[in-house]
């Protein structure tokens, strides 16, 4: 399909925050709208991480709306600044609706913008009207605390130091609290009744294996429709990072059948 890309800008936090907006050039009728964000440990990343992610392949295979925000990075200011970012993000989505001719809005995200999926779900439940459809957080980074599979891992691309390093840069002060916020570590919730219907993928090796898997189960036992699936590796973000594998083409095609069977 036929895409135009454009940057835009979206008001947050008295700013003017950049985003690109992905859409069909021939759009017909109203589509999904979808907003995803860019992993990168809270840290690093860019809104253009989403051309290589499963949000531009919605767009490209079903002709979603995809909007892709550049939040706030920890570097320049600590939690809860990227998830205010994401709000205004998904605020500007609802609130354009006609003129972006979308009919339903889904979240989804990788690693930290997976972790950002699950928040804003959860912010949104709390505080807001806004109607969130479905949530893709793929390979989700959720828990502030080491998990069996966080602690002591050496997987590729991402690992205990590394995770370790990124929490706190994202915390700041709130990293040796006893009360870490729900909306910064949506792990620390237990009662996510009211949530989205939650789809994800991870590999067995990486360290956000083991709070993915908390993650669904939390969601089913709160009785949310929650499923994922778990491919055998240690190489973070394998999907994006290696495409060329089987392994990746499989977890793609199983993203689309889910989008196609729970979205569409």
């Amino acid at each position: 399909m036929e895409l135009k890309r454009q940057y835009i800008r979206i008001d947050a936090s008295g700013r003017k925050m950049r985003a690109i907006l992905i859409r069909p050039k021939k759009q017909e009728g109203y589509r999904p709208g979808i907003l995803w964000i860019h992993g990168g440990g809270y840290s690093l990343g860019m809104a253009e991480m989403v051309y290589f992610s499963c949000g531009e392949l919605l767009a490209e295979r079903y002709g979603a709306v995809v909007l892709s925000p550049e939040y706030t990075l920890s570097g320049k200011k600590k939690y809860p600044a990227a998830l205010e970012d994401c709000f205004a993000a998904l605020r500007y989505m609802d609130e354009h609706r006609e003129e972006l001719k979308i009919d339903r809005i889904i979240v989804g995200g990788e690693s930290a913008g997976g972790g950002l999926c699950a928040a804003l779900c959860l912010y949104v439940r709390d505080h807001s009207h806004i109607r969130i459809f479905y949530q893709f957080p793929l390979y989700p980074m959720l828990d502030c605390e080491d998990t069996s599979s966080s602690r002591d891992n050496h997987g590729k691309i991402w690992n205990t130091k590394r995770n370790h390093r990124a929490w706190k840069k994202y915390l700041g002060d709130l990293y040796h609290s006893d009360e870490i916020p729900p909306y910064a570590s949506v792990s620390r919730v237990k009662d996510l009744s009211g949530m989205p219907p939650c789809y994800t993928f991870v590999s067995d090796g990486e360290p956000f294996c083991e709070e993915t898997k908390n993650y669904i189960q939390a969601l089913k036992d709160s009785g949310v429709s929650a499923s994922m699936d778990v491919y055998h590796g240690d190489v973070h973000a394998f999907d994006m990072l290696m495409p060329w594998t089987k392994k990746a083409k499989k977890a793609k095609e199983r993203f689309c059948e889910v989008f196609e069977k729970e979205v569409l």
